[in-house]
């Protein structure tokens, strides 16, 4: 069976040793921000741009720190996401009510324990074991 390959970048945001996850309210889960690459776009710059669309935020991301998720969406999509740590710039959150329902500021083990998804907590558990690291940018 062929499936639709699909990349979606977007970033863990940091600040203050807290996660920023979000409500996405069409599919009903807390993730991070996140979404579709537009053509012509570098993973960064799609993550960049949908972390600005989706809460407002404009973000440094560490290029170096990049946390990736493959999954089967629906038997139907074969789902890439690609995730940066990164440190916002502003503090303006706004967020974009046609996707985003609910936001929140989370320590490390409240993101991990709210996140919907198992593959996303294993992921977000290594970007944090890293970032105490010192290996960051936040």
């Amino acid at each position: 069976m062929r499936f639709k390959k699909e990349i979606s970048c977007g970033c863990i945001i940091i600040k203050n040793n807290k996660i920023l996850l979000v409500y996405e309210k069409r599919r009903n889960f807390w993730g991070l921000p996140k979404g579709h690459v537009e053509q012509g776009e570098s993973e960064e710059e799609t993550a960049l741009r949908e972390v600005r669309e989706e809460v407002g935020l404009d973000v440094e991301i560490d290029k170096t720190k990049r946390y990736t998720l493959n999954y089967i969406i629906n038997n139907e999509i074969d789902k890439t996401s690609v995730f940066y740590i990164a440190k916002p710039k502003n503090e303006d959150i706004k967020i974009q009510e046609s996707e985003i329902g609910n936001i929140k500021w989370c320590s490390f083990e409240e993101a991990v324990e709210l996140l919907t998804f198992e593959d996303w907590k294993q992921m977000l558990k290594i970007a944090i074991i890293n970032y105490k690291k010192g290996e960051n940018i936040c």
